[in-house]
Order: C-alpha cells, then structure tokens, then sequence
C-alpha cells in the first residue's frame, strides 16, 4: 500500500521560495577529464535544498547579452523580449550559505548551452541560478538504497551516498565513459559502487545499467530506488525494479534527466 505521511517512509515533498542569484565563478576544478566543478560566488541567503535530487535551474544567456536578474512573475522568471536564456536544471552538490557560495558539477560533453559555458568558464565569470523551488526529501527508514545512472545523475548519487549515516547499506550502478571518469566518495555509508563503462559507444545508446542491475544480487529488504539520466535507461531499469524484484512502484524514484537526440528534455516517470 502507498505510505501516508504519518509513516516512517513517507516521502516528504518541501516547497522553497523561488529566489534568483546572480553569482560569479571563483574556482573551476576537473574532477575527471569529462566533469568539471565549479564553485560559484554571491548571495547565498535563504537558499535551501533538502534532497539530494533537488536540482537549481541555470540560466545561459546568448552571446553578446548580459547576464541580468529578471523579477518572478505567476509563471517564474520573466526575462525581457530577446533576451530569454536556455534553462538546464543542475543538482546543488555543495554550498554554504554562511560563506555565500555554491558548487556545481557540469558534464563536458561537447554540445549544449551549459556544456559550451562550463568549459569556457574562469574565475569571474557570472551565471544566474534560479531555486530550487522544493525538495523531496527520502527518509532514511529503509533497509538499504539503489542508486542507478550515467554520469549526469552523478552529482545527486554522489550527493546521497555522502550525506547519509553511518551503515547506511547503499548499492550504486553507474555508466561512465570510463574508468577515468569513475569518482570516489567519501562516505561512512556500507556502500556497494558499481561502475560500467561505455568505452566509446555513444552515450544513451547501451543498457550497461539495466544489465548490471539485472545481473546484480540485490539486499534483502524493502529499498528505496533512484535512478537518473537518459530517459529510456531509467524507463527500463524502474520496469525491471517493479516487474521482475518486486520493487513498491511507491518507492522507485525514475527522473529521466536527458533524452538521446533532444534538447532540454527532463521527465519525472
């Protein structure tokens, strides 16, 4: 039966203010030769984020415009004629708000808006960031975590595989280029990680995760799933998850962050 929300594994859904930030870049660092962090600067007052798939939308203005702060309207952020940006949605992987600061990690994949700004970005550099305007929030009353994507979903993986308590039993499955791409976490987590690389095949072109996760002997125990990045690998890992493991649709969380050959495309399943 679905959770109510007086139960221990209720996912709680948080709404945040939508807030605007003109921040600057003060640090880019390559984290592997495909994902570049950068650190961005500015007024970090109220800003919020509860779960580790919240995700900030980014703001690249065409060249030659300059980055501005628009007011919000009923329907968000209203830019003026010919000056309205291409939106990509990023997860917030570090921040403090006391320091005024923000860490984003950017896939460097060669095409795109973001990807184009990321790789030319340097110290002073100014993007605008808009939210996030809520979070949902996973509870940690699970037996253990699935953690599934490629190299896109990396930053919220990272980001719960980090941040939950000690003994947490968490299993990751990740598709990368590869193996210079794998990353290492910190964590006090009871952590499985599995990486699988592509080794030139196109990225959105394989199903090295749904394999893998296919092929893996999973916990026991009721879990909680998240799985992230090109929208037909996570349609065909959550099918799998609740078809054939028997997985509660309930707590099978599929966001497809990209799809092969479409521009700006995001999809919760």
């Amino acid at each position: 039966m679905p959770e109510t929300s007086a139960t221990p594994r209720a996912i709680q859904r948080v709404r945040h203010e939508t807030k605007m930030r003109l921040l600057t870049v003060t640090a880019v660092t390559d984290i592997t030769p495909l994902m570049r962090r950068i650190r961005l600067e500015g007024d970090m007052s109220d800003f919020a984020s509860l779960g580790h798939a919240d995700h900030i939308k980014a703001f690249f203005f065409a060249e030659g415009v300059t980055p501005e702060l628009p007011p919000i309207g009923p329907n968000g952020a209203e830019f003026r004629p010919g000056a309205k940006p291409e939106m990509r949605d990023y997860t917030p992987r570090y921040w403090s708000v006391e320091e005024g600061w923000i860490d984003l990690d950017f896939v460097l994949h060669g095409d795109g808006p973001a990807s184009g700004w990321a790789a030319s970005a340097r110290p002073g550099s100014t993007l605008v960031i808009g939210g996030p305007r809520g979070s949902q929030v996973v509870p940690l009353a699970f037996d253990w975590y699935l953690l599934a994507g490629d190299e896109t979903a990396l930053p919220a993986i990272g980001r719960r595989i980090e941040e939950v308590p000690a003994g947490t039993r968490v299993v990751a499955v990740v598709e990368v280029e590869n193996k210079a791409e794998e990353q290492a976490f910190q964590t006090r987590a009871d952590l499985t990680l599995i990486y699988v690389h592509r080794n030139g095949e196109p990225a959105g072109t394989t199903t090295l995760v749904p394999d893998a996760i296919a092929a893996a002997s999973l916990p026991m125990g009721d879990a909680y799933a998240y799985i992230a990045g090109e929208v037909n690998m996570a349609r065909a890992v959550k099918a799998h998850l609740v078809d054939e493991r028997g997985f509660n649709p309930e707590w099978v969380k599929a966001a497809g962050y990209w799809h092969r050959g479409v521009a700006d495309a995001h999809e919760d399943h």
